[in-house]
């Protein structure tokens, strides 16, 4: 067995993390936040509410990390904001009545907005790779 330290995989997850783009790290977020409501459905459909509050605690983690992370500046930020603070409300009320047609609706959101933010970051790597 690897240890920490040892393990490549461990290795190369972090170096991308380093070295990833905003845009990369937004969308590594986005992955995660979907993994983990997927996981919680599944572990709730499974019969593991346990498992499943887990899951979606590490899901409500993102959201944190997402709505903390956001630029005021941007007038954007405020909507994204507001529907963050609704996503982790949804996933609050998911856990405790462990709810798949909740997590459901928080995976929409979540996959849009990925969808969204990934096409948005293929844009602006075409508009960087004509300067």
């Amino acid at each position: 067995m690897y240890s920490a330290v040892s393990n490549p995989y461990k290795q190369y997850r972090t170096t991308s993390i380093q070295t990833a783009s905003p845009a990369k790290l937004l969308l590594m977020l986005y992955e995660g936040l979907i993994v983990f409501i997927k996981r919680g459905k599944q572990e709730v459909e499974s019969g593991n509410p346990v498992q499943a509050h887990i899951s979606i605690v590490k899901a409500q983690d993102i959201l944190t990390e997402l709505m903390g992370n956001l630029n005021m500046e941007y007038p954007i930020s405020q909507n994204l904001l507001q529907l963050y603070d609704y996503m982790k409300q949804r996933l609050v009320a998911a856990n405790i009545k462990k709810d798949t047609d909740m997590l459901d609706e928080v995976l929409t959101f979540a996959e849009e907005l990925r969808d969204t933010w990934a096409q948005a970051a293929k844009i602006t790597r075409g508009r960087e790779a004509e300067i």
